[in-house]
């Protein structure tokens, strides 16, 4: 070995290389190219603009103002199909939610299929490099970039192609209108309409109401519901498919034995131990639709809110405020089991009966 085989190499011979993967060194630091250069070109068009050819341009134009159109139509028709299609059942719910879906896609498609075919075919092609620079701006280069912008505004065809700025006006005046109609929506309060359900109405052949099985409509007949912890789902006779009305009228019935029902329970409102209770949790509102036999307890899934079956629906476990209302049962001439009235107290969460009570104290002009 020499005696030199030891010494570092100098600092100036060492020189970093780049790693696998990385851009080379830029050959250029310019942006829009050199001021000077800017400055001797005068307001022309900028080094490295491709434009499109007229023809290309005009056949690009056509498309995007079709699209622009079919937007607007769109549009249109998503504020139409909201009036149109009005929900109340699953079927009515179906058409609208198809019908609002579609309309709005189609308007978003469109207006984004038009925007492209307008960077695409009418709007010149960039080569731009990257300028390296200090943070603020010196103000010849400000002025650069201010000539730039309205240039690039010229050349996109907004100023100049005035079928293609038009439609595209036309189709965004309709969107902006979209989230108003919608505004519909959150009204209108809902006063005292929660506190009744059509339990407490006859049906239109002047009738006691028939409790329904849920999903099937069939009429329950008190002695086919013979067994002791058997539990169904029911909904009112005529009300099977309103939507709105289910959400606050659905009952769970229960069958239990005379013997183990406690004193919560109005046994008045019963019929050979078989109790109807409201099936809105008193939480906020979810199904509370299982069921434990062996305890009798009526269980809510959402927060475990616990109600005793046998003993009025009262709490014994959970957020819940207050028991699950029971609803007065009779037969009819058939045998089948009818509601002889409406809940005593409103169904559902706790605050729905706050504000519906205040709301009644509010029309009456009193103080809370």
């Amino acid at each position: 070995m020499t005696e030199n085989s030891h010494e570092p190499e100098a600092p100036d011979e060492r020189v970093p290389k780049r790693v696998i993967g990385t851009p080379p060194p830029a050959e250029s630091t310019s942006l829009l190219g050199a001021a000077e250069e800017r400055t001797a070109q005068g307001p022309g068009p900028m080094p490295g603009v491709k434009f499109q050819d007229e023809k290309t341009a005009k056949k690009g134009e056509r498309i995007a103002a079709l699209c622009f159109v079919i937007t607007f139509l769109s549009a249109i028709g998503f504020i139409a199909s909201y009036v149109i299609f009005q929900v109340g059942d699953l079927d009515k719910a179906g058409a609208s939610n198809l019908a609002l879906g579609g309309t709005l896609t189609l308007a978003f498609l469109a207006l984004a299929a038009g925007v492209v075919v307008w960077v695409r075919m009418v709007m010149p092609k960039y080569t731009l490099f990257q300028e390296r620079h200090e943070m603020a701006s010196e103000p010849a280069t400000r002025e650069v970039v201010a000539e730039t912008f309205l240039q690039g505004a010229e050349e996109s065809g907004f100023v100049k192609r005035k079928l293609l700025r038009r439609t595209l006006l036309l189709a965004a005046a309709p969107l902006g209108l979209l989230p108003i109609v919608l505004l519909r929506d959150l009204g209108p309060l809902p006063g005292t309409a929660l506190r009744h359900t059509v339990w407490g109405k006859k049906t239109k052949a002047g009738k006691d109401r028939r409790l329904l099985v849920e999903g099937t409509g069939a009429p329950i007949r008190a002695a086919d519901f013979n067994s002791p912890g058997g539990i169904l789902s029911v909904v009112p006779e005529e009300y099977q498919h309103d939507l709105n009305e289910l959400a606050k009228s659905t009952l769970i019935l229960i069958k239990l034995r005379p013997e183990v029902i406690k004193s919560g329970t109005n046994l008045n409102w019963t019929h050979d131990g078989i109790i109807a209770y409201s099936k809105i949790c008193t939480h906020v509102g979810c199904p509370a639709a299982l069921y434990e036999q062996t305890t009798h307890h009526i269980l809510c899934p959402c927060h475990q809110s616990t109600f005793d079956a046998a003993d009025g629906a009262k709490v014994i476990f959970g957020p819940a405020a207050r028991p699950l209302p029971q609803l007065p049962l009779g037969v009819d001439s058939e045998g089948f089991l009818v509601a002889k009235g409406d809940f005593p107290v409103p169904p559902g969460p706790s605050f729905w009966e706050r504000g519906d009570a205040e709301a009644e104290v509010r029309a009456r002009g009193g103080h809370a």
